[in-house]
């Protein structure tokens, strides 16, 4: 597999069909696009860049929300632990 020297991406990975940069993904190539291009899109690759944000931002909001989760079990489990240690 021939790589680019750009950023190391394959030679046949999604490119940015304004600058040419290469992403690992589809969904990334797309919001590199919104976020850096979004005045020169089309309707379609617009419409791409909204798919892929609102993925990204229900994958992050998931992200928080384990992350929460867990640092809250932690939390208590330490907690528990301390008071058992300390009553006996």
């Amino acid at each position: 597999m021939t790589r680019t020297r750009q950023n190391d991406q394959p030679a046949d990975a999604p490119r940015c069909s304004h600058c040419g940069e290469a992403f690992p993904t589809d969904q990334l190539r797309d919001l590199h696009r919104g976020l850096e291009h979004y005045d020169a899109l089309a309707d379609d690759e617009r419409e791409a860049f909204d798919e892929a944000y609102i993925a990204e931002t229900e994958g992050l909001r998931s992200f928080r929300l384990r992350a929460l989760a867990a640092l809250v079990l932690v939390y208590f489990g330490f907690l528990f632990a301390y008071a058992v240690m300390a009553v006996g």
